[in-house]
């Protein structure tokens, strides 16, 4: 016997056993069990996530023997000739190769006779949407009046290629992609059934790489079975895939981290043994600071499924928010120009370089470091590494252990711009020996994310010498904090150059000779005025 494909074999035969289309399903289920049938019906979405099965399920539902019904039988002449493609009241178009108008004139006047065994007849037009033009106009016209016995089944992973005029003539459903965890959850219990011994490792990675396409993992699924002689290995499935091991994206991302060069060069030279494709790396380090980024402003919860949660999380405590910005930044726009590169390993390495030297402007004693490297004479040794002088805490805003003024004592505190978001919308509302009460107001409410308050009491632990619990609590309105301390002086420094600017004797000089304004919002404040240093007003 012929082996058959596991997507021709697991294909759904019932509404029921299609998975995350939910509500195309329901909307079609109401349909006919009400019997409120349009002519037409239009399937949108991307590729192997059940378009034309749902059509094939519809078509059977019509063309049931027991009747109409959203549960056809599944048993009788009809619905076995349509499961197996030879039912002579169903006719499936390929659009790709039946464009003109020529093919669609001879398809159409056939739609005009009566089914020859079924209850309806069907067309289901695949790719719908590289009809000609000509093409269009003769399906419209037939859109426009259609036979009773007719109904017509259009599937387009475009649908903005489609004519307006026959969109507005169709009911349209949006298939979706479904999510990793549930194309896992129907590759487990596909090779259940099948008796396959499968890796939950390899699972994810072929789901991953699938894409949101069931038939696409389904397809891979078979490969990693030829491939593995029977069975679903991780490590087999990464090598067909051609896909890195997440433990190497990790390490690349830790030793960025870490500003390790020569570390991170070691580790290029082993990816480099494994042949990999440099653009998926890129973006698979591009995934991981993306979630390391949501981590930080979301929280760990709101990543959902990843293996790596409790690395992914220490790293976020690690990098500033706005340095996860940039690096995220940079692994985009190094994938976008590898093609550049004299060969893809050089833009690759040039890439994670840029992170390295990005993050050296912010720290010139490293800079200093390496530079005093690159002239030292062969054999001399290394000098002492810098040491960064002991900083002294300022002590603004605090008085006897006791914080006096909160807005001043944010100013002291070491955090990154996300945390600091945090902390300036705060008011200290109450405070003893063990606790620190903070109150901010409910439109702010989605800064209090795990993440960020850990790093705003680490701060704070630091800056007063003790371990002080932070409690943060939701007020309506909250007045004594940094933030609206700085807008008030931003207000006043901006009222003072306004008031420069209108007493400037070339400036009233101007408006007498020419006529001329101040363009209201162009005077901002210079630099100089904001620190409280002597300068021009522009």
């Amino acid at each position: 016997m012929s082996y058959l494909a596991l997507a021709r074999k697991w294909r759904p035969k019932t509404f029921a056993d299609v998975a995350g289309q939910g509500h195309v399903v329901r909307a079609l289920e109401n349909a006919l069990s009400s019997g409120r049938l349009h002519h037409a019906f239009l399937f949108t979405g991307t590729r192997g996530i059940g378009k034309t099965t749902i059509a094939r399920i519809f078509v059977k539902a019509l063309n049931c023997e027991q009747g109409v019904s959203a549960t056809p039988c599944g048993q009788c002449g009809s619905c076995i000739a349509i499961d197996a493609g030879r039912f002579v009241d169903f006719l499936e178009v390929d659009a790709a190769s039946t464009t003109g108008i020529e093919n669609m004139r001879e398809i159409l006047e056939n739609a005009q006779y009566t089914p020859a065994s079924g209850r309806f007849k069907v067309y289901l037009i695949d790719e719908v949407h590289m009809l000609s033009k000509s093409a269009f106009n003769g399906l419209l016209k037939t859109l426009e009046e259609p036979p009773p016995h007719m109904k017509f089944l259009l599937a387009t992973t475009d649908p903005q290629k489609i004519p307006a005029t026959v969109l507005s003539r169709c009911l349209q459903f949006n298939l979706k992609r479904l999510p990793q965890a549930g194309i896992v959850e129907r590759l487990t219990s596909i090779c259940e059934s099948e008796g396959v011994s499968a890796e939950a490792g390899a699972l994810q990675r072929l789901a991953r790489a699938a894409a949101g396409s069931v038939r696409d993992a389904l397809s891979l699924l078979d490969q990693a079975l030829a491939f593995g002689n029977g069975a679903v290995r991780d490590r087999e499935v990464a090598e067909m895939l051609g896909s890195l091991d997440r433990q190497r994206l990790t390490s690349l991302l830790e030793a960025l981290v870490q500003g390790d060069a020569p570390g991170l060069m070691n580790q290029v030279r082993q990816l480099d043994e494994l042949v990999p494709d440099y653009e998926d790396v890129l973006a698979g380090l591009a995934s991981l600071l993306q979630q390391i980024a949501v981590i930080q402003l979301a929280g760990a919860d709101a990543v959902e499924g990843d293996e790596d949660k409790e690395l992914l999380m220490r790293l976020s405590a690690q990098m500033p928010a706005e340095t996860v910005q940039l690096m995220y930044q940079i692994a985009v726009l190094g994938r976008r120009d590898l093609y550049l590169a004299p060969d893809p390993r050089t833009g690759f390495e040039m890439t994670l370089l840029r992170v390295l030297a990005f993050d050296q402007l912010e720290s010139p004693a490293a800079a200093v470091t390496v530079s005093t490297a690159a002239v030292r004479p062969p054999g001399a040794k290394a000098p002492a590494p810098l040491q960064k002088s002991p900083q002294v805490r300022a002590s603004g805003g605090v008085n006897g252990g006791e914080i006096s003024d909160w807005p001043a004592f944010v100013a002291t505190l070491e955090l990154d711009a996300a945390a600091r978001q945090l902390a300036a919308n705060c008011a200290l509302a109450a405070q003893s020996p063990t606790e620190l009460r903070l109150s901010i107001e409910s439109r702010n409410a989605h800064l209090l994310t795990e993440s960020l308050k850990v790093r705003v009491t680490a701060a704070v632990q630091s800056a007063l010498g003790d371990g002080r619990k932070l409690d943060f609590s939701l007020d309506k309105a909250v007045s004594d904090t940094a933030a609206a301390r700085q807008a008030r002086s931003e207000d006043e420094q901006q009222r003072k150059a306004r008031e420069a600017i209108a007493a400037d004797s070339n400036v009233q000089a101007m408006g007498e000779l020419f006529g001329a304004e101040v363009v209201a919002g162009s005077v901002r404040p210079s630099p100089a005025a904001s620190s409280g240093k002597p300068g021009n007003k522009k």
